[in-house]
Parts: C-alpha cells; structure tokens; sequence
C-alpha cells in the first residue's frame, strides 16, 4: 500500500485529535514539572512561573496563599459590621424598603415576619483608623492594622452548597477546578517534596451542626488530577498510605515504584493519555512526602514563645490553632496554595450562645498567624485570606427574645479580610446599608475578590484559562476585576 495512503486511512478525526491531547499534556506536564526554585537573588522577575503559564503576568507581590475558610457563613453583624441604629429597631419588621423583594431561603419564608435582631455584643473601634470590631475578636482587634476588612462582598448563592462552591471554582454548579488547583496548575510550586496545593481540615467544635464539604472543593474539575489539593488528616498517617506496610522498606518502596514507572511510561507510549503521565508524577510526590510530611507535622522544635502565641489548643493535632501553625510550617517550606477550613458557622438559632466558643477557638490563633508570618519576615509576601460563603440576615430566624436570635443566610453581603502579599493593612473597604442588607458602597462580587488573589500572584485572571470541552475557562468565569484600592 502507498504509504501516503496507509498514512491517510490512520488519519481519522478520533486519532488526530486524541494524538493532539496527548502531545499538549505531555507538553504541559513537562512544563509543570520544572524544577527551578525562585531566584536568589530576592528580586520578584516576571519570568517566573513553575506552571503551564510560560511567565507570570507581572511581578508578584505574594508567594503563597493562606485561606482561612470559615465554612457555614459567620455573622458579619456580630463580628465586624457595627450597627448601633438596630437598637431603635429591636423587634420591629425589617422594612419593605430594605428588603426590596429579594429572595430568601425556604427556612423563612414561611416566617409571618422578620424582626430585626440587633447584635447584643459590644463593639469597640481599634487601630489607627478606628476600625469597629466585635468584643468577640480580641485578638484580631491586636492585628487591625494589619489587615484590610471588606464590608462590602457579596455571592450570588443563597444556600450552602452552590456558594461554597461558587467561592471555591467560580461556579455554582460542580465540576470545576477550584482555586488551589488553578494556582498549581498556573504558576506550581518551588518546592518538589510537598504538593502545591493542602487542604487542612480542623475539628468540629462541640455541638456544632456543620454543612457537609465535599472533597470537589478543593478538586481539580478537568484541570490534570495532580493538581487537586492534597487533604491532611489529624490523625494517623497525615496521608493515608502514606507510611510503607509491614516488610516494605524505602529501598523496596523505590524499585516498586520504578518499574511502575515503566510500565506506566510504556502504557502513555500507547495510547497517549496524559494522565498516566500525572499519576506517575503523584506517585513520585507521595513518594517524597513520606520523608517531608513527618517533618511537617513535627511541631516538637518549635519555641515555646511560638506555641504560647497561638493559644493552648496549638499541640493538639486536628484543631484550629494546630492546622494555623501548621499553614505557616507549609508556608515556609514553600508551599504555594494552603486552605484551613473551620467549620461551624451556620447559627440559624441560638446565636448568641454558640458563636462566643467558636470565636475563641479562632480568635487567637488567626492573630497569631498574622504576626508570626509578620516577625519572620514572611507577611509581606504572604497573602492571607479570612471569610466565609456569604453572610446572615439581620432579621431573626425563629424567635427573638432580648438575648437569643438565630440568623438565616444572606448573600447580599458579608465581611472578610485580607492581610500581607500586596494588600493595605489598616483599612475598611466597602459599606453597607443601616441594616447590613444591601451594599451601598464600593461592591466585591466573588469573581473581584478572586481576581484580586491571583493578581498578587502575579497573574491576570482573564488570561490564566483552559480549554474544555470546545470553550476556554478560567476561575473568573466570563466577569471580575482586580479590586485595585486594596492593592498597596
């Protein structure tokens, strides 16, 4: 047969394209698994990049990324949006004018009405500009200046499960890479024995009824699988098989590995599927994690000033004030994209009771946080992020009485703050409304607040995408802008 005509019958569409995937992957996959640390000599280059972006956009301001995800929603009424005029309007119903027929959820719409439920803690303004901050913050009113509150975020979901993931990927319905793995799968890490992207899960506090996370979370969606975020357990192996069974030393553990890798090599050869070129690349990481894990989560060495300064809570693996320590240790070590989720936020009744232990689970060691990165050096190219899906309502669920209220879900607007890697420390950003209802001054939506972080990153949010499925997505969907007043 004429090898021009052999040539051509091959050619079908199914093997032209499925050839074309696997020569990007593996393209890609060699790009992504570059090994060079950042420069030595200090200067943020815009070259940069250890990722499938062949430079970053512009010079960074942040390294790493610390997200401090408060999942089930905290009250912003209770914690930072000070309202002194509610107290004229205790027990009176929220008026129609504020309210303006916006939805709400199931759980109170059957309500006959919705009296407006005045915080009972005290406020008190702190730092240089006077921020307002709840007497259940403390410890955060000790790191005012260091951080930029935005009053003004809103979401476009209104229950649990689509806002968390709507923050998380961009999107409300599952499916896509959440932030972390765009991060890896963008830039990568300088560091090649630990993943660029861990998940830290802290223990529940007791009585709380959390929402359920889902490990899609912190998926890659279609991005390549090694970039989802790594879980770290609080008991046991911090990575499940992650110490070699009984009769299996190192040196077993390599060669096994070894010639999986052929086999594998052999099996990509064949059919060309870039994620056998990713599994290879995990295998070697868990690998690798088996010596740099335990060393990780080894706090023995740390000074007692240190372990003082995030509270009696910090030894004991699984908490909040341990998986704080352990985000500044991953940190250090390189460690691009680290999300600590604390749940057990969702007060729908009984508020008053419950938030004050769950403050003071996370007060301390979220400060502590703040200025041990501070006193080493590392905040400035540290960004950390603090908040929740969305806010709660300032009218009660259920009953109100003087002292007890429950608050339902409210997307319209909520509070986080920002600290280090490139934002102003010391400011208050955004306003809301005599209610904390409505934004009426400098809105955030979701997208503005996630193209802000990868703009510290050094990366412009329109051009970090992916092609799938025949359209070109990125975390930022097809709206957002940088908020650029928050930049310093």
């Amino acid at each position: 047969m004429n090898p021009l005509q052999n040539y051509l019958a091959q050619e079908t569409r199914r093997y032209f394209f499925g050839r074309c995937a696997a020569g990007l992957g593996a393209g890609a996959l060699a790009t992504m698994l570059n090994s060079p640390a950042w420069g030595s000599d200090g200067n943020p280059a815009i070259s940069q990049s250890l990722g499938a972006l062949p430079s970053l956009h512009h010079a960074p301001k942040a390294k790493r990324v610390i997200w401090l995800f408060m999942a089930d929603a905290p009250s912003q009424l209770d914690l930072f949006d000070y309202k002194p005029s509610l107290q004229q309007h205790f027990d009176k119903d929220l008026p129609d004018s504020v309210r303006m027929g916006q939805r709400i959820t199931t759980m109170t719409s059957g309500q006959a009405r919705f009296p407006v439920a005045p915080s009972i803690f005290k406020f008190q303004q702190h730092g240089k500009h006077g921020a307002w901050l709840s007497e259940l913050l403390p410890h955060t009113a000790g790191i005012v200046d260091d951080i930029a509150i935005v009053k003004s975020v809103y979401t476009e979901a209104i229950n649990h499960d689509p806002a968390i993931t709507f923050i998380q990927t961009g999107s409300e319905i599952p499916g896509r890479p959440s932030m972390g793995a765009w991060v890896s799968y963008g830039i990568g890490s300088p560091n090649q024995d630990l993943p660029t992207f861990v998940v830290l899960h802290s223990r529940l506090a007791s009585g709380s009824q959390p929402q359920a996370l889902f490990s899609r979370l912190w998926g890659s969606g279609f991005l390549p699988t090694r970039h989802q975020g790594v879980a770290l357990r609080s008991s046991g192996d911090p990575v499940l098989y992650l110490s070699n069974p009984p009769g299996v030393d190192s040196d077993t553990r390599r060669r096994m590995l070894d010639g999986l890798a052929v086999l594998n090599q052999k099996r990509f050869e064949s059919i060309g599927d870039p994620e056998i070129q990713a599994r290879i690349a995990q295998y070697e990481m868990a690998f690798r994690m088996q010596t740099s894990v335990p060393e990780l989560t080894d706090i023995a060495q740390e000074p007692k000033s240190v372990l003082d300064l995030y509270g009696p809570e910090v030894t004991d693996p699984g908490t909040y004030a341990y998986n704080c320590l352990l985000a500044r240790r991953l940190a250090e070590r390189g460690v691009r994209f680290t999300q600590v989720f604390l749940r057990g936020w969702d007060h729908h009744g009984n508020l008053p009771k419950q938030i004050p232990d769950l403050c003071k689970s996370m007060d301390q060691p979220t400060a502590a946080l703040i200025k041990d990165l501070k006193q080493r050096g590392m905040l400035d190219d540290t960004l950390v992020v603090w908040g929740g899906e969305f806010g709660r309502t300032v009218y009660s669920q259920g009953t109100l009485t003087q002292d007890n209220y429950g608050r339902d879900h409210h997307p319209r607007n909520f509070t986080m703050w920002l600290a280090g890697g490139g934002v102003k420390g010391g400011m208050v950003y955004g306003e809301t409304d005599d209610f904390s209802y409505n934004v009426i001054e400098k809105p955030v939506h979701i997208h503005d607040l996630n193209a802000t972080i990868l703009h510290c990153l050094g990366i412009q949010h329109e051009r970090l995408t992916y092609r799938f499925q025949g359209r070109d997505f990125r975390l930022t969907d097809v709206h957002g802008k940088v908020v650029t007043d928050l930049l310093a």
